[in-house]
């Protein structure tokens, strides 16, 4: 062997470590390509959630909206919330179990509705079918609370 093939073999296995050392930190350093691949899932993590949190403020800009504009968002609320009734309307609260055949038999328990007198006595013979009626307690209606500004 000469001196000048053994001194080529050398750079050869130099240059051969040498991208060895190079191709190590591209694929497994930091900023390398499965580093790259990590953050592109997260990414698109991130968007879905970004997604679903500008669909959910969507919503509650359009709630706040009709609160702030329509009646009737406040008086479903005041309904729901606040269990309030209107002055020409009768609460009735069904209590035991409820009727065989009804919308609220099986595993769903009755509950309280508001009922319009006027379209309660239209409905009463319709009512009065079942054998045995769940037994009902009218409940004493108050006058509603004013709401604030409006006199």
């Amino acid at each position: 062997m000469t001196p000048a093939s053994s001194l080529g073999r050398l750079l050869l296995w130099l240059a051969a470590g040498i991208f060895l050392i190079l191709q190590v930190g591209l694929w497994f350093g930091e900023g390398g390509i499965l580093d790259v691949h990590r953050l592109k899932r997260a990414v698109a993590e991130q968007q879905s959630e970004n997604l679903r949190l500008r669909q959910r403020n969507q919503v509650l800009e359009a709630e706040v909206n009709d609160l702030k504009n329509g009646r009737e968002a406040i008086e479903e609320r005041a309904r729901l919330d606040l269990g309030m009734i209107k002055d020409d309307e009768t609460f009735y609260l069904v209590t035991g179990k409820a009727l065989a055949g009804s919308a609220t038999s099986g595993a769903h328990p009755a509950t309280p509705s508001v009922v319009n007198p006027a379209s309660a006595s239209a409905a009463a013979p319709a009512a009065s079918a079942p054998a045995a009626p769940a037994p009902t307690t009218p409940v004493p209606t108050a006058p509603a609370a004013p709401t604030p500004g409006a006199q």
